[in-house]
């Protein structure tokens, strides 16, 4: 197991590591801005925090980065898992502050979470429990009810209810997981969401 934990400069990736670490047991985790490093993954992993605009900013701005992710992903079909951000940048289009075009792997968009209620806080932080929403080797031994750690302003919106695995009801329903093929997504931060994190990391690495 070659775990490639991409680098571009979007904050502090260590968490993310270790996490990746403790379940890859003899397997090697890698945190790269290596285009290279691809090449030899089994799994790749793509964070992100703060902007939208600002990763892709991030991730256009290495040289080769996208194309060698499009080739290792979209060709080779290696299992792929985009967290919190990382997640947003596979719709089609995101509408933080202007109108930016993402990778549109999985099509659908990505939207300001609206406050229902005065009470209501936006960015949606803390613990929420899932809700599963269909059978999929990235929530095996994983049920309704079990929560997870979110920290995020915006949310996907699926165009194909099909990629949806898993959502929170926080004054609506927010996407959580998605999946479509070899291509995941996370909401939440799985590297600080525990047990349930560790399951969530566990399942997507047992995905070849």
């Amino acid at each position: 197991m070659n775990v490639v934990i991409i680098d571009y400069k979007s904050g502090n990736l260590r968490s993310a590591a270790k996490a990746f670490e403790k379940v890859a047991a003899g397997g090697v985790v890698k945190v790269s801005d290596n285009p290279d490093d691809l090449k030899n993954a089994t799994h790749i992993v793509l964070p992100g925090v703060g902007g939208f605009a600002d990763c892709m900013a991030g991730i256009r701005a290495v040289p080769g980065l996208v194309e060698e992710m499009e080739t290792q992903v979209l060709q080779n079909k290696k299992p792929f898992l985009g967290i919190c951000v990382g997640m947003q940048l596979l719709a089609e289009k995101d509408y933080e502050h202007g109108v930016h075009k993402g990778f549109g792997w999985i099509k659908g968009k990505v939207k300001k979470i609206r406050r229902i209620t005065p009470e209501m806080k936006v960015p949606h932080m803390g613990w929420n429990n899932l809700k599963i929403r269909q059978n999929h080797p990235l929530v095996a031994g994983i049920k309704s009810g079990e929560h997870t750690y979110f920290v995020h302003s915006y949310k996907f919106i699926c165009a194909d209810e099909n990629d949806l695995v898993a959502e929170v009801y926080y004054g609506r329903k927010i996407t959580s997981i998605i999946a479509r093929g070899n291509i995941f997504g996370a909401q939440f931060h799985p590297e600080k969401s525990q047990e349930t994190g560790l399951k969530f990391i566990r399942n997507f690495l047992q995905i070849k």
